[in-house]
């Protein structure tokens, strides 16, 4: 944070689509937008809130209803197509059918707005793409088809075209999408790398929650009906916003895990103890349908010494276990 260089800016903007006969599906409206150059932004919001509707309308590829969007400090309508290709790079959710190309031509194309109609690389142009290459780690890769790619690999490809077109701006639609749970935390720490070291704005839209917490430096969140919210993660969670955007019937936000879960039971049990214990712990009580709360007399409560041993106290008796799973036999049995 502290890094308050503009990339993107947007006052007033409304969002949507425009249909036959003069009239329009507006998705949102009166957006304040700030993307910051040395900066990871997610973009949240539940199924049909408008993240890919905002993306397109930022990269240009529909055009606002209203409002203006400002790119470096200039309109976005006052860019020419080639100099947009070297100002933004953008990486759509769909998964790439270039499986007839090695890596490192796929990586090439991201040169493309500099080479002749040819399309011929000069030695500066191979040493940016190789550059590219490494700074993802797929450079191992280089001469192997697209098709033969993990999605990860394949993921980090993409991203490494998108750095060979030098852009100091990248949008990315759902770019852990399709990637299991190691290579989801791979992208998005390679995104962070790269924002900060390259001093790139990067705006991507997720469905993670936990993820977006985690590494983005600044989060959107997007719900259809409300004005849109903006800060640090910290900050919107600690001041509610969290829950009152991703909160819906029985779905609760909660704060001290950063996780949604179900709304908790009536049927309270206290924590305390060691501190990696008593986190799981929780985890195990919600689960099963305990609401875990501070630790008391007047209701069950457990002292969590150790992952191998617990002290459970019940109707004035001290029962020691050294297992969470006798332990919880222990509380649904009482």
């Amino acid at each position: 944070m502290g890094k308050e260089m503009l990339a993107i800016e947007a006052n007033d903007l409304t969002i949507g689509y425009a249909l036959k006969g003069g009239r329009r599906k507006v998705v949102h409206e009166g957006l304040h937008l700030s993307l910051y150059l040395g900066e990871v932004t997610c973009l949240l919001g539940l199924n049909g809130a408008g993240k890919s509707t905002l993306l397109r309308t930022l990269c240009g590829f529909q055009p606002a209803l209203a409002g203006e969007v400002r790119i470096l400090g200039k309109s976005l309508e006052a860019y020419s197509r080639a100099e947009f290709s070297t100002t933004v790079g953008v990486v759509l959710t769909e998964k790439t059918n270039a499986g007839g190309i090695s890596v490192r031509e796929l990586v090439a194309l991201g040169r493309h707005p500099y080479t002749d109609f040819l399309g011929r690389l000069q030695d500066e142009d191979k040493r940016i793409v190789q550059q590219s290459m490494e700074s993802v780690g797929i450079v191992h890769k280089a001469d192997s088809y697209v098709s033969e790619l993990s999605d990860g690999e394949r993921q980090k490809a993409m991203i490494a075209r998108t750095l060979a077109q030098q852009c100091p701006v990248i949008l990315l639609d759902e770019p852990t999408a399709f990637l299991d749970v190691t290579s989801r935390l791979e992208t998005m720490t390679l995104l962070h790398r790269l924002a900060v070291e390259q001093h790139k704005a990067i705006l991507l839209s997720t469905h993670d929650l936990e993820l977006a917490i985690q590494m983005g430096d600044r989060l959107w969140l997007l719900a259809q009906g409300r004005p849109m919210a903006s800060g640090m993660p910290e900050e919107l969670i600690l001041s509610g916003a969290f829950s009152s955007f991703f909160e819906r019937g029985d779905v609760r936000f909660d704060v001290r895990t950063g996780q949604l879960s179900m709304a908790a039971p009536q049927s309270p049990v206290g924590v305390r103890g060691d501190a990696l214990t008593a986190y799981w712990l929780r985890n195990a009580l919600l689960r099963n349908g305990f609401n875990p709360s501070p630790f008391s007399i007047d209701y069950p409560s457990i002292d969590c010494l150790s992952p191998q041993s617990f002290q459970l106290y019940l109707s004035g008796n001290v029962q020691e276990t050294t297992s969470l799973s006798e332990l919880l036999s222990l509380l649904m049995n009482r």
